[in-house]
């Protein structure tokens, strides 16, 4: 998902904001179905991204909801941004 080019700084922790933000507004403006469409062209085999899939609270990973969206199941662990 293209950053805005408008943006001040393209250093990899705010192109990874600023698109988990543009993440964020695909999940809110569309449908579950049409976001899991959407995220299952996508895996977490490649390594996870610090602020797009994840971010560290206290040194714990927080999963975030594209994470699990990506992932296409619920994990049963009562997850904080789980989608389903």
């Amino acid at each position: 998902m293209p950053a805005e080019y408008d943006q001040d700084c393209r250093c990899q922790t705010c192109l990874s904001k600023a698109i988990a933000d543009k993440i964020e507004q695909v999940i809110q403006d569309n449908t579950l179905e049409h976001v899991l469409l959407l995220a299952s062209q996508y895996d977490n085999k490649n390594g996870l991204i610090e602020y797009i899939d994840y971010t560290l609270e206290y040194g714990e990973f927080v999963y975030s909801q594209w994470y699990h969206l990506k992932r296409g199941t619920c994990c049963g662990n009562s997850c904080r941004y789980c989608p389903y």
